[in-house]
């Protein structure tokens, strides 16, 4: 058995509670923004989870309970100019202190830095929402405790794709028999194990019901 020498984290819904007064909530303020009447209620919420990636959602929705929504310049450039909003509002909540880290999420990382392992971040939520929590809950210099921020459209394929696990073992180049991952959904669990890695499971309200058979 290889020796483990890095743990490869999920954000959302992982190292804090960022999905239903977090997320959601900042996709709300930006749909009062532009004046379009959506509210995605906490249990609408938990059927949009099933996609990763907020402009994916933001297309998910907008097939499956809009599909007579017209948008000026297409579906595309709609979701990213909406998505970009809600990033701004997401940002603001963080900037605030609004949204800790999960309980036990800082010693734990403490003492996996203690006992020498490296970190690495892989997760579909963007860079600048990675950088923000990390320094509104552990301080500016903590972005440095990971090797690499996997995030966002860093990769083409997002998860349940591996291709974001791939990408961070490639860089910090290492073997997926050293490592393991953290994550809190199915579509993660179906990522890292897909990308040969073993992985344990955090769950959360949203993810509790899901089928997590294959974590360690």
């Amino acid at each position: 058995m290889a020796k483990l020498e890095a743990l490869l984290f999920d954000v959302d819904g992982t190292l804090a509670d960022t999905e239903r007064d977090g997320h959601r909530v900042a996709f709300n303020k930006a749909f009062a923004e532009a004046d379009l009447g959506w509210d995605w209620t906490v249990e609408l919420y938990d059927d949009l989870l099933s996609v990763t990636g907020g402009k994916e959602r933001i297309r998910f929705y907008l097939e499956k309970y809009r599909p007579d929504f017209l948008t000026p310049d297409g579906v595309n450039h709609f979701a990213a100019r909406l998505h970009k909003r809600k990033t701004h509002y997401y940002l603001e909540m963080l900037q605030q202190g609004e949204i800790p880290l999960r309980n036990g999420v800082e010693r734990l990382l403490q003492e996996a830095r203690a006992a020498g392992l490296r970190l690495g971040i892989a997760t579909t939520t963007t860079p600048e929402n990675v950088t923000y929590l990390l320094s509104s809950t552990l301080g500016d210099n903590s972005i440095n405790w990971f090797e690499v921020i996997a995030a966002g459209d860093i990769v083409s394929e997002k998860k349940p794709a591996p291709d974001i696990f791939q990408y961070a073992m490639e860089k910090m180049e290492l073997r997926a028999e050293s490592c393991m991952a953290v994550e809190d959904s199915r579509n993660g669990i179906l990522s890292s194990t897909a990308a040969k890695l073993k992985t344990v499971v955090t769950v959360n309200d949203y993810t509790r019901h899901h089928d997590f058979s294959t974590a360690v």
